[in-house]
């Protein structure tokens, strides 16, 4: 009965973890750029108690073994890069990308880090920066005088000033695109970094390589689905439930047996 506690337990572990995980992706449905993350399980080591083709009292070659289970675990929690929806903003700053790319953020260390969240704005010295004041990079500076920003689908910003209705090419955004997004490092204020499992990151241009288009005056929505974890948080639940029926079960069988033994 040790074995069957034992098992219940990593099971209402395992649960525990998902209706965080679940809470998590509902807490960002609103979001910019947020990335759903979904929790992968694995079962644990097996006891076996008869190996396969071992004879049994009746002669006969036994063909399947006699494995009894360990429970689970969580392993890993990948998050899924699908697209956001995009959303007008009328702000001429917001960015939202349609593709595979991640903005370039210079972090106050002078390290990277990458993020979907296009919601961009100036700081006192004209630099876009996100809103916590991280720059944009490659830098780009907007003039005091511009009365107008565009940034075309590829990145190139332009302004237009009061004493010059020609445009101006100011800037060239980048975009970073990764082998595997899914292995990306979460540090909050919607940021990522790289890490080995993600690989190295390569700057493009945007519409290159899959990169993915700029679209000015959008914004990218998270990309959670309330009804598909509303249905998971469901059943996590009800596992949870049945694994704490399992805690309970084996509790019975043991005082069952403890009552036998004592009469």
């Amino acid at each position: 009965m040790d074995k069957t506690l034992m098992t219940a337990a990593t099971g209402l572990s395992a649960q525990q973890r998902y209706v965080e995980i679940i809470s998590n992706n509902l807490a960002n449905v609103n979001t910019t750029g947020f990335k759903k993350i979904r929790p992968e399980f694995q079962d644990l080591m097996y006891e076996t108690l008869r190996p396969a083709g071992n004879t049994q009292r009746s002669g006969a070659e036994a063909t399947n073994e006699v494995q009894i289970g360990g429970g689970t675990e969580l392993v890993s929690t990948t998050k899924q890069f699908s697209q956001g929806d995009i959303q007008p903003t009328n702000n001429p700053l917001d960015m939202a990308v349609n593709g595979e790319g991640f903005f370039i953020i210079r972090r106050p260390d002078n390290t990277f880090a990458y993020t979907r969240d296009g919601s961009f704005q100036v700081d006192s010295t004209g630099q876009i920066v996100t809103s916590q004041g991280y720059v944009l990079e490659p830098g780009i500076t907007v003039p005091d005088d511009a009365v107008e920003v565009k940034i075309s689908r590829d990145g190139i910003v332009g302004i237009r000033t009061a004493a010059d209705a020609e445009e101006q090419q100011i800037g060239q955004i980048e975009l970073a695109r990764f082998i595997n997004p899914a292995g990306l490092r979460a540090l909050g204020d919607n940021l990522l970094e790289e890490t080995s499992a993600s690989g190295q990151a390569a700057f493009e241009q945007p519409g290159s390589n899959n990169t993915g288009d700029v679209i000015q005056a959008s914004l990218e929505n998270s990309n959670v689905d309330l009804v598909e974890e509303m249905v998971n948080m469901i059943i996590a639940q009800r596992a949870y439930e049945l694994n704490s029926k399992s805690v309970r079960t084996a509790e019975d069988i043991l005082t069952t047996a403890t009552n036998l033994k004592r009469g």
